[in-house]
């Protein structure tokens, strides 16, 4: 079974690897969206896979280091990508969420990214 929780963060962020005149080069921000999911069986007797008060608990450091911040002043997002946050959301989150299964991201309304984990 999976579960998930969305979150969303405000951020400014360039992307220093592109080509020279490419737009997302300069300066400038996104309203993102975030979706964790968690796998794991439904335990008794609670029914759920886990509380979604305790998946919310756990992203919230990592929430607090992204919201309203610049990003590439990031350890590790120095090239803050959609692909790269998701897999430095992951990193930051796998360690205290071990049933983490998914990071979905998504940089505008038709553009983002899913990320399963290190293959």
């Amino acid at each position: 079974m999976e579960i998930y929780k969305e979150f969303h963060f405000e951020a400014a962020h360039r992307l220093p690897n592109v080509p020279s005149g490419h737009k997302c080069a300069r300066l400038h921000g996104h309203s993102f969206q975030v979706r964790v999911t968690v796998t794991g069986d439904v335990a008794e007797p609670s029914g759920w896979v886990m509380d979604f008060g305790d998946l919310k608990a756990a992203f919230q450091p990592v929430l607090d280091r992204l919201d309203h911040y610049y990003l590439n002043d990031i350890d590790g997002l120095e090239n803050p990508t959609s692909e790269n946050i998701a897999r430095w959301i992951w990193r930051e989150l796998k360690p205290t969420l071990p049933q983490l299964s998914q990071v979905a991201i998504r940089e505008t309304c038709t553009s983002g990214c899913i990320y399963h984990g290190p293959q």
